[in-house]
């Protein structure tokens, strides 16, 4: 018996219109050493939103469209507490992604992750459903659990629902006894 999937032609439509938007973060730290994640375009004006460990003790930030284009950023702040900061490029912006209200996601419903898991497969998608809500991990609180797929590298990078709305950032993975923010 095959099973259609109702969701499969909105989930592609959601890809098709939001992965422009979303971009690889690259930060250069102290001694030349990179560390890369995830990020989302949220205006005309270039402002992207990621998450703080991506972008903290930064010397450089450059992001890197879905096209393959190297554009300088610039930090403009950050939130340590809530693990989440925002940069901004001066250049045109491909696409944006308009915020959506977390406040209304439920269980079981479907969302999209978009990023770039281990800092070499830009743009990859996975999708799953909302697993639980206002978890705590750590000194983190009310988050969202997801089973859609998150990577190493995906840090920063949207969570998308199926309205083509950021409801989340990807900001850590919890394996076993493990809780790793991950970026790459």
């Amino acid at each position: 018996v095959i099973v259609s999937d109702p969701n499969a032609d909105a989930i592609v439509q959601t890809v098709k219109n939001t992965a422009p938007a979303v971009v690889k973060v690259v930060s250069t730290l102290g001694g030349g050493a990179e560390a890369s994640g995830s990020g989302a375009i949220i205006s005309q004006d270039g402002y992207i939103i990621t998450n703080n460990h991506v972008v903290e003790s930064q010397k450089r930030l450059q992001v890197i469209y879905s096209d393959g284009t190297v554009h300088e950023a610039e930090l403009i702040g950050t939130d340590a507490f809530a693990d989440v900061a925002v940069i901004r490029v001066r250049d045109a912006v491909p696409a944006t992604i308009n915020l959506g209200d977390s406040d209304a996601l439920q269980a079981g419903e479907t969302v999209i992750a978009i990023g770039s898991p281990l800092g070499k497969f830009q743009n990859s998608v996975t999708v799953g459903v909302i697993s639980a809500l206002d978890r705590t991990v750590g000194t983190m609180e009310s988050l969202i659990q997801t089973a859609a797929a998150i990577n190493h590298g995906n840090s920063g990078g949207p969570l998308i629902n199926l309205k083509g709305e950021i409801v989340g950032i990807n900001t850590l993975v919890v394996r076993g006894d493990q809780t790793s923010f991950d970026v790459a």
